[in-house]
Protein backbone atom coordinates (compact mmCIF):
# COMPACT_ATOMS: atom_id res chain seq x y z
CA UNK A 1 0.00 0.00 0.00
CA UNK A 2 1.05 3.26 -1.07
CA UNK A 3 1.72 6.15 1.10
CA UNK A 4 -1.38 7.95 -0.33
CA UNK A 5 -3.60 5.43 -0.32
CA UNK A 6 -2.14 4.20 3.99
CA UNK A 7 -3.42 8.02 4.39
CA UNK A 8 -6.77 7.56 2.67
CA UNK A 9 -7.58 4.65 4.43
CA UNK A 10 -6.80 5.98 7.89
CA UNK A 11 -8.12 8.68 7.31
CA UNK A 12 -11.76 6.60 6.41
CA UNK A 13 -11.29 4.95 9.53
CA UNK A 14 -10.84 8.24 11.81
CA UNK A 15 -14.22 9.54 9.97
CA UNK A 16 -16.24 6.19 11.04
CA UNK A 17 -14.84 6.16 14.44
CA UNK A 18 -15.99 9.73 15.06
CA UNK A 19 -19.22 9.12 13.15
CA UNK A 20 -19.86 6.08 16.15
CA UNK A 21 -18.77 8.33 18.72
CA UNK A 22 -20.87 10.93 17.95
CA UNK A 23 -23.97 8.75 17.31
CA UNK A 24 -22.91 6.62 20.16
CA UNK A 25 -22.89 10.14 22.34
CA UNK A 26 -26.78 10.96 21.30
CA UNK A 27 -28.22 7.57 22.64
CA UNK A 28 -26.00 7.58 25.97
CA UNK A 29 -28.50 8.64 28.34
CA UNK A 30 -28.16 11.31 31.50
CA UNK A 31 -27.74 10.39 34.73
CA UNK A 32 -29.09 12.62 37.73
CA UNK A 33 -27.90 11.69 41.02
CA UNK A 34 -29.12 13.93 44.63
CA UNK A 35 -28.12 13.60 48.02
CA UNK A 36 -26.55 15.73 50.96
CA UNK A 37 -22.88 16.53 51.31
CA UNK A 38 -21.35 19.12 53.65
CA UNK A 39 -24.57 19.77 55.49
CA UNK A 40 -26.13 20.63 51.99
CA UNK A 41 -27.58 19.51 48.70
CA UNK A 42 -25.74 18.09 46.02
CA UNK A 43 -27.48 17.69 42.39
CA UNK A 44 -25.33 16.49 39.62
CA UNK A 45 -26.50 15.29 36.12
CA UNK A 46 -24.25 13.73 33.55
CA UNK A 47 -24.23 12.02 30.34
CA UNK A 48 -23.08 8.47 30.38
CA UNK A 49 -23.98 4.75 30.10
CA UNK A 50 -24.06 3.82 34.11
CA UNK A 51 -25.01 5.72 37.12
CA UNK A 52 -21.84 6.41 39.19
CA UNK A 53 -23.53 7.98 42.41
CA UNK A 54 -20.98 5.88 44.47
CA UNK A 55 -17.99 6.79 42.67
CA UNK A 56 -19.43 10.45 42.79
CA UNK A 57 -20.03 9.83 46.92
CA UNK A 58 -16.60 8.79 46.68
CA UNK A 59 -14.63 11.51 45.55
CA UNK A 60 -16.46 13.93 47.82
CA UNK A 61 -15.64 11.96 50.70
CA UNK A 62 -12.64 12.55 49.90
CA UNK A 63 -13.19 16.10 50.27
CA UNK A 64 -14.79 15.94 53.53
CA UNK A 65 -12.00 13.86 54.86
CA UNK A 66 -9.96 16.24 54.09
CA UNK A 67 -11.35 19.26 54.61
CA UNK A 68 -14.91 19.05 56.92
CA UNK A 69 -14.29 20.77 60.58
CA UNK A 70 -17.30 18.54 61.59
CA UNK A 71 -15.85 15.04 60.89
CA UNK A 72 -13.54 13.98 63.58
CA UNK A 73 -11.01 12.19 61.76
CA UNK A 74 -10.93 14.60 59.27
CA UNK A 75 -6.87 16.13 58.10
CA UNK A 76 -8.42 20.16 59.46
CA UNK A 77 -9.72 18.53 61.95
CA UNK A 78 -6.28 16.77 63.53
CA UNK A 79 -4.26 20.68 61.82
CA UNK A 80 -7.02 22.44 64.51
CA UNK A 81 -6.53 20.24 67.67
CA UNK A 82 -2.70 20.43 67.41
CA UNK A 83 -2.64 16.31 66.23
CA UNK A 84 0.26 15.52 64.28
CA UNK A 85 -0.99 14.31 60.77
CA UNK A 86 0.46 13.80 57.08
CA UNK A 87 -1.62 15.83 55.08
CA UNK A 88 -3.16 14.00 52.17
CA UNK A 89 -3.31 15.59 48.35
CA UNK A 90 -6.68 16.60 48.58
CA UNK A 91 -6.13 18.80 51.55
CA UNK A 92 -2.79 20.32 50.08
CA UNK A 93 -4.21 21.55 47.08
CA UNK A 94 -7.26 23.12 48.51
CA UNK A 95 -4.59 24.48 51.50
CA UNK A 96 -2.24 25.88 48.86
CA UNK A 97 -5.29 27.40 46.88
CA UNK A 98 -6.61 28.69 49.89
CA UNK A 99 -3.06 30.38 50.50
CA UNK A 100 -2.54 31.56 47.31
CA UNK A 101 -5.80 33.53 46.85
CA UNK A 102 -5.17 35.22 50.84
CA UNK A 103 -2.16 36.89 49.68
CA UNK A 104 -3.43 37.38 46.38
CA UNK A 105 -6.07 39.54 48.32
CA UNK A 106 -3.29 40.87 50.89
CA UNK A 107 -5.22 38.64 53.69
CA UNK A 108 -8.61 39.87 52.76
CA UNK A 109 -9.60 36.49 51.89
CA UNK A 110 -8.12 34.21 54.73
CA UNK A 111 -8.71 30.48 55.47
CA UNK A 112 -6.95 31.06 59.13
CA UNK A 113 -10.67 33.31 60.00
CA UNK A 114 -12.54 30.65 62.22
CA UNK A 115 -11.39 32.14 65.88
CA UNK A 116 -13.45 34.73 64.53
CA UNK A 117 -16.19 33.09 62.93
CA UNK A 118 -16.40 31.52 66.35
CA UNK A 119 -16.82 34.60 68.53
CA UNK A 120 -19.20 36.39 66.42
CA UNK A 121 -21.51 33.39 66.43
CA UNK A 122 -20.94 31.49 63.13
CA UNK A 123 -18.65 28.78 63.84
CA UNK A 124 -19.34 26.46 66.65
CA UNK A 125 -19.99 28.25 69.60
CA UNK A 126 -22.91 31.00 70.32
CA UNK A 127 -22.30 34.67 69.82
CA UNK A 128 -21.18 36.46 72.36
CA UNK A 129 -21.14 40.18 73.72
CA UNK A 130 -18.12 41.26 71.53
CA UNK A 131 -15.64 43.31 72.78
CA UNK A 132 -13.01 45.49 71.12
CA UNK A 133 -10.93 43.74 73.65
CA UNK A 134 -11.84 40.68 72.77
CA UNK A 135 -11.35 40.78 68.68
CA UNK A 136 -7.90 41.84 69.35
CA UNK A 137 -7.12 39.34 71.24
CA UNK A 138 -8.14 36.94 68.72
CA UNK A 139 -6.41 38.97 65.55
CA UNK A 140 -3.09 37.83 67.21
CA UNK A 141 -3.41 34.76 65.82
CA UNK A 142 -5.17 35.29 62.87
CA UNK A 143 -3.69 35.39 58.95
CA UNK A 144 -2.07 32.70 56.46
CA UNK A 145 1.24 34.21 57.76
CA UNK A 146 0.50 32.20 61.06
CA UNK A 147 1.17 28.91 59.24
CA UNK A 148 3.64 27.74 56.53
CA UNK A 149 4.36 24.13 54.91
CA UNK A 150 7.34 22.59 55.44
CA UNK A 151 8.18 18.91 54.40
CA UNK A 152 3.90 18.92 53.00
CA UNK A 153 3.22 19.38 56.94
CA UNK A 154 1.57 22.53 58.04
CA UNK A 155 3.21 24.36 60.56
CA UNK A 156 1.63 26.67 63.09
CA UNK A 157 3.51 29.62 64.37
CA UNK A 158 0.60 29.93 67.47
CA UNK A 159 -0.88 26.60 68.62
CA UNK A 160 -4.31 28.84 68.98
CA UNK A 161 -4.32 29.36 65.12
CA UNK A 162 -6.94 27.32 63.16
CA UNK A 163 -7.80 26.52 59.21
CA UNK A 164 -11.58 26.81 58.12
CA UNK A 165 -12.07 25.63 54.20
CA UNK A 166 -15.42 25.96 54.43
CA UNK A 167 -15.22 29.12 51.71
CA UNK A 168 -13.32 26.93 48.94
CA UNK A 169 -14.64 22.91 50.14
CA UNK A 170 -17.98 22.96 48.17
CA UNK A 171 -16.31 24.54 44.81
CA UNK A 172 -13.13 22.00 44.95
CA UNK A 173 -16.03 19.15 45.82
CA UNK A 174 -17.61 20.25 42.42
CA UNK A 175 -14.14 19.84 40.88
CA UNK A 176 -13.43 16.69 42.24
CA UNK A 177 -16.72 14.73 40.86
CA UNK A 178 -15.54 16.95 37.52
CA UNK A 179 -12.36 15.33 36.82
CA UNK A 180 -13.46 11.74 37.75
CA UNK A 181 -16.25 12.20 35.00
CA UNK A 182 -13.30 13.61 32.86
CA UNK A 183 -11.45 10.49 33.64
CA UNK A 184 -14.21 8.59 32.24
CA UNK A 185 -14.30 10.69 28.94
CA UNK A 186 -17.63 12.39 30.17
CA UNK A 187 -18.21 15.47 28.49
CA UNK A 188 -21.65 16.81 29.16
CA UNK A 189 -22.37 17.30 32.74
CA UNK A 190 -23.55 19.99 35.75
CA UNK A 191 -22.07 19.26 39.09
CA UNK A 192 -23.77 21.47 41.99
CA UNK A 193 -23.10 21.56 45.74
CA UNK A 194 -24.96 23.77 47.78
CA UNK A 195 -25.35 26.63 44.72
CA UNK A 196 -21.53 26.42 44.01
CA UNK A 197 -21.72 24.79 40.07
CA UNK A 198 -19.44 23.41 37.40
CA UNK A 199 -20.56 22.68 34.11
CA UNK A 200 -19.34 21.23 31.16
CA UNK A 201 -21.15 20.46 27.29
CA UNK A 202 -24.08 20.57 27.24
CA UNK A 203 -27.91 19.56 28.60
CA UNK A 204 -29.86 17.26 27.95
CA UNK A 205 -32.11 19.24 25.42
CA UNK A 206 -28.37 20.17 23.19
CA UNK A 207 -28.17 23.72 25.02
CA UNK A 208 -25.29 25.14 27.11
CA UNK A 209 -26.37 24.81 30.56
CA UNK A 210 -28.46 27.41 32.30
CA UNK A 211 -27.74 28.94 35.55
CA UNK A 212 -29.87 30.65 37.38
CA UNK A 213 -28.09 33.56 40.40
CA UNK A 214 -30.95 34.08 43.23
CA UNK A 215 -32.01 37.61 44.43
CA UNK A 216 -30.38 38.39 47.58
CA UNK A 217 -33.84 37.75 49.72
CA UNK A 218 -33.41 37.71 53.60
CA UNK A 219 -34.05 34.23 53.97
CA UNK A 220 -32.47 32.06 56.80
CA UNK A 221 -34.31 29.09 55.88
CA UNK A 222 -33.19 28.73 52.72
CA UNK A 223 -37.25 28.45 51.43
CA UNK A 224 -37.13 31.51 49.07
CA UNK A 225 -35.05 31.28 45.48
CA UNK A 226 -36.13 33.85 43.04
CA UNK A 227 -34.05 34.30 40.20
CA UNK A 228 -32.43 37.99 39.89
CA UNK A 229 -30.65 36.62 36.16
CA UNK A 230 -29.87 33.60 33.99
CA UNK A 231 -26.31 32.92 32.85
CA UNK A 232 -25.82 30.21 30.31
CA UNK A 233 -22.02 28.12 31.44
CA UNK A 234 -19.57 25.93 29.42
CA UNK A 235 -16.49 24.60 30.81
CA UNK A 236 -16.28 26.62 34.03
CA UNK A 237 -17.12 26.94 37.35
CA UNK A 238 -19.57 29.26 38.97
CA UNK A 239 -19.81 30.23 42.67
CA UNK A 240 -22.04 32.75 44.80
CA UNK A 241 -21.19 33.81 48.11
CA UNK A 242 -23.85 36.25 50.09
CA UNK A 243 -25.21 37.95 53.09
CA UNK A 244 -28.88 37.85 52.69
CA UNK A 245 -29.35 34.16 54.52
CA UNK A 246 -26.31 33.67 57.44
CA UNK A 247 -26.92 36.17 59.44
CA UNK A 248 -28.34 37.69 63.05
CA UNK A 249 -29.76 40.15 64.25
CA UNK A 250 -28.71 41.52 67.94
CA UNK A 251 -30.14 44.71 69.74
CA UNK A 252 -31.65 45.91 66.30
CA UNK A 253 -28.01 45.63 64.71
CA UNK A 254 -27.35 42.84 61.97
CA UNK A 255 -24.11 40.78 61.66
CA UNK A 256 -23.55 38.95 58.88
CA UNK A 257 -21.11 36.05 58.63
CA UNK A 258 -18.79 37.34 56.40
CA UNK A 259 -15.77 38.57 58.63
CA UNK A 260 -12.90 40.69 57.26
CA UNK A 261 -9.92 39.24 58.23
CA UNK A 262 -7.96 42.44 58.30
CA UNK A 263 -10.48 44.07 61.19
CA UNK A 264 -12.12 41.20 62.91
CA UNK A 265 -15.52 42.73 62.44
CA UNK A 266 -18.23 41.61 60.45
CA UNK A 267 -18.46 43.00 56.99
CA UNK A 268 -20.60 46.46 56.93
CA UNK A 269 -21.22 47.43 53.18
CA UNK A 270 -24.00 47.40 50.85
CA UNK A 271 -22.86 44.20 48.56
CA UNK A 272 -25.45 41.56 49.53
CA UNK A 273 -24.22 38.87 46.81
CA UNK A 274 -20.64 38.11 44.60
CA UNK A 275 -21.15 35.41 41.92
CA UNK A 276 -17.73 34.75 39.74
CA UNK A 277 -17.25 32.70 37.31
CA UNK A 278 -13.71 30.96 36.96
CA UNK A 279 -12.13 27.91 35.04
CA UNK A 280 -12.71 25.63 38.01
CA UNK A 281 -15.19 26.16 41.02
CA UNK A 282 -12.85 26.20 43.99
CA UNK A 283 -11.74 29.04 42.32
CA UNK A 284 -14.44 30.84 41.80
CA UNK A 285 -15.51 29.78 45.63
CA UNK A 286 -12.84 31.43 46.86
CA UNK A 287 -12.94 35.10 45.17
CA UNK A 288 -16.45 35.18 45.71
CA UNK A 289 -15.94 35.05 49.36
CA UNK A 290 -12.96 37.53 49.35
CA UNK A 291 -15.18 40.16 47.35
CA UNK A 292 -17.97 40.28 49.45
CA UNK A 293 -15.63 41.41 52.02
CA UNK A 294 -14.55 44.26 49.57
CA UNK A 295 -17.54 45.68 48.59
CA UNK A 296 -18.74 46.17 45.54
CA UNK A 297 -17.01 49.25 44.23
CA UNK A 298 -13.40 47.40 45.44
CA UNK A 299 -14.18 43.68 43.95
CA UNK A 300 -15.64 44.44 40.27
CA UNK A 301 -12.19 47.03 40.26
CA UNK A 302 -9.95 43.88 41.39
CA UNK A 303 -12.10 41.24 38.89
CA UNK A 304 -11.62 43.21 36.37
CA UNK A 305 -7.87 42.75 36.20
CA UNK A 306 -7.78 39.40 38.10
CA UNK A 307 -6.60 36.59 35.53
CA UNK A 308 -7.86 34.03 37.06
CA UNK A 309 -11.82 35.57 37.28
CA UNK A 310 -13.15 35.15 34.24
CA UNK A 311 -16.31 37.61 35.12
CA UNK A 312 -17.79 38.45 37.94
CA UNK A 313 -21.93 39.72 39.02
CA UNK A 314 -22.76 41.90 42.07
CA UNK A 315 -25.90 42.65 43.59
CA UNK A 316 -26.33 45.21 46.56
CA UNK A 317 -28.53 46.97 48.37
CA UNK A 318 -29.76 50.52 46.47
CA UNK A 319 -30.81 52.09 49.84
CA UNK A 320 -34.37 52.88 48.63
CA UNK A 321 -35.56 49.22 49.29
CA UNK A 322 -34.04 47.76 45.96
CA UNK A 323 -31.14 46.63 44.03
CA UNK A 324 -28.01 47.92 42.66
CA UNK A 325 -26.62 45.69 40.09
CA UNK A 326 -22.94 45.78 38.58
CA UNK A 327 -21.02 43.59 36.47
CA UNK A 328 -17.20 43.27 35.55
CA UNK A 329 -17.01 44.07 31.66
CA UNK A 330 -17.13 40.35 30.72
CA UNK A 331 -19.46 38.94 32.32
CA UNK A 332 -22.13 40.00 29.56
CA UNK A 333 -20.54 36.97 27.35
CA UNK A 334 -22.30 34.85 29.52
CA UNK A 335 -26.02 36.29 30.16
CA UNK A 336 -28.95 33.94 28.61
CA UNK A 337 -30.34 36.13 25.74
CA UNK A 338 -33.48 34.59 25.53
Amino acid sequence: MNKKKLLNATFLLLLIIGTAWIIGQKNTPYQYNKGIIFGTVYNIKYQYDQDLKTEIENELMKVDNALSMFNKKSVITAINHNIDVEPDETFLEVYNKGMEIARNTGGLYDITVAPLCNIWGFGFEKSIDVTKEDIDSVLQFIGYDKFSLVKNKVIKSDERSMLDCSSIAKGFGCDMVARMFKSKGIINYMVEIGGEVVASGYNDKKEIWRIGINKPIEDSLCTTNEIQTIIKVENSGVATSGNYRNFYIKDGKKYSHTINPLTGYPVNHSLLSATVIADDCMTADAYATAFMVMGTEAAKLYADTCKEVKAAYFISDDGNNGYKIDYTKDMELFFDKK
